[in-house]
């Protein structure tokens, strides 16, 4: 069994900010094909689906679609807020390498 996403407090707190949940948002974090390296990640605030795993934290949602699912097996999700500019982040470990975009990777 893999291991779902795990969301940091940074990112729950981020969404907290934004007010996702007051618009009956969640993060949702997908994996498209395409990208520089293969494959990239698609970063929107959606209405949670059917099919969605749905992982909970400080009031806040962050949703993974089955499709896109095993493609983030124990990856983490996090916020960073840095002076080249404030966005979601995600350290994958399946990824056997990445683009200096940070938002494509291959496997």
């Amino acid at each position: 069994m893999n291991l779902p996403p795990h969301v940091t407090d940074r990112a729950f707190d981020r969404l907290a900010e934004i007010g996702a949940d007051t618009q009956g948002q969640a993060l949702r974090v997908a994996v498209e094909g395409g990208g520089c390296s293969g494959f990239q990640y698609e970063i929107t605030l959606d209405a949670p689906a059917e099919d969605d795993l749905v992982l909970e934290g400080k009031g806040q949602k962050v949703v993974v679609d089955s499709v896109s699912l095993p493609f983030l097996a124990g990856a983490t999700i996090d916020f960073s807020d840095e002076l080249i500019g404030a966005r979601f982040v995600i350290e994958n470990p399946n990824a056997s390498s990445s683009c200096g975009c940070g938002t494509s990777f291959a496997m």
